[in-house]
């Protein structure tokens, strides 16, 4: 019996959505169908040069991208009819005024982070309830931060409980791509509003997470940083703290003693072995914060804003179409796929 393809598309070819569309191309139970976009510059150029199918987002759009020398294969309704499911990664906002031609075209559809829970009624990390996402029409893939979050702290939970956590995050100020025309300079401007909403959202992955989260927003684009605190039900020692991390998929831990004193080394690290565009899929955990004080385990971690989520997303296919319903098999193939290894 032939293996079972699912086709995918993917809408919006930005920071997140270049990334879900060559993940796809690397799974064998996956076939990229077509991206669309409505913007005719670099990005969307080298979608055709990689030889992805193009489509207009926005039908009005098509003969811009067309005069810009982009074959342009369709609209995105032309897409719809071809695939199983569509990832919209277009940005805050716009997924949710997609929803209503999804459904249209009665296609399953994955929105990012940006997107209200409410627009697909389940919020997901994989690692956490891959099982809510199987064979749901709409799931929404967590923010960056959010992501991070839960999986390090769904990990503690896992094994030690949590009566309470706290996390501080030090956010980049806008992706690379946009440092000419956006973010905040010469300024640390602190997010005013406590909880922030990273707090919030990552309980409607973990529901029963008692957290509060607060943030600000710096000067530099390369990732963000988080410092946590969590006080556990039962106190671990530090190697346990360190063996549970070690044994999530997703999470690894660097030490500042190997040279990774701040985010760039890191990110040069990803540069170094080869990763595409030097993605860091993983949450990255210093080692030699993880400390156990006063009643609570705490420690540093950076979140790579432009590509955490992208397993996520993968997982999230396989879930809703029903390609895999062990959400740990799933996790093991997709970072297989990607070259995550612990």
């Amino acid at each position: 019996m032939p293996k079972r393809v699912v086709k995918v598309g993917v809408n919006g070819y930005g920071v997140i959505g270049k990334r879900v569309a060559d993940a796809v191309k690397l799974q064998d139970d996956m076939e990229l169908v077509g991206v669309a976009d409505i913007a005719y510059d670099y990005r969307v150029k080298v979608a055709s040069l990689k030889g992805y199918d193009v489509y207009a987002s926005i039908p009005e759009k098509r003969k811009e991208m067309e005069a810009a020398g982009i074959n342009v294969k369709g609209t995105l309704e032309d897409l719809l009819k071809e695939v199983d499911i569509i990832v919209d990664c277009t940005p805050k906002g716009v997924g949710a005024k997609n929803k209503a031609l999804y459904e249209k075209y009665g296609k399953k559809a994955i929105f990012q982070g940006g997107e209200k829970h409410e627009v697909a009624g389940v919020s997901f990390v994989a690692q956490c309830n891959y099982e809510q996402a199987i064979g749901k029409n709409f799931v929404r893939v967590v923010s960056c931060n959010t992501t991070g979050l839960c999986r390090t702290l769904n990990t503690i939970k896992r094994e030690f409980g949590i009566k309470r956590a706290r996390a501080v995050l030090v956010r980049r100020g806008c992706d690379p791509w946009e440092s000419s025309r956006q973010g905040p300079l010469n300024t640390v401007v602190p997010e005013v509003k406590i909880p922030s909403h990273q707090g919030p959202d990552a309980k409607t992955v973990i529901p029963d997470l008692n957290i509060i989260t607060l943030a600000c927003n710096v000067p530099v684009t390369l990732s963000h940083l988080h410092f946590v605190m969590v006080e556990p039900q039962r106190l671990p020692s530090r190697d346990e703290v360190i063996e549970a991390f070690n044994k999530a998929p997703r999470i690894r831990l660097f030490r500042a003693s190997d040279g990774f004193d701040g985010l760039q080394a890191i990110i040069e690290y990803h540069r170094d072995i080869l990763r595409p565009r030097a993605d860091m899929w993983e949450v990255a955990i210093w080692e030699e914060s993880i400390t156990i004080d006063n009643g609570e385990i705490c420690w540093i971690m950076q979140v790579h804003n432009e590509a955490i989520v992208i397993p996520e997303n993968i997982d999230a296919i396989r879930a809703m179409t029903e390609l895999e319903l062990d959400g740990w098999k799933s996790i093991e193939k997709t970072d297989k796929s990607l070259g995550i290894a612990k």
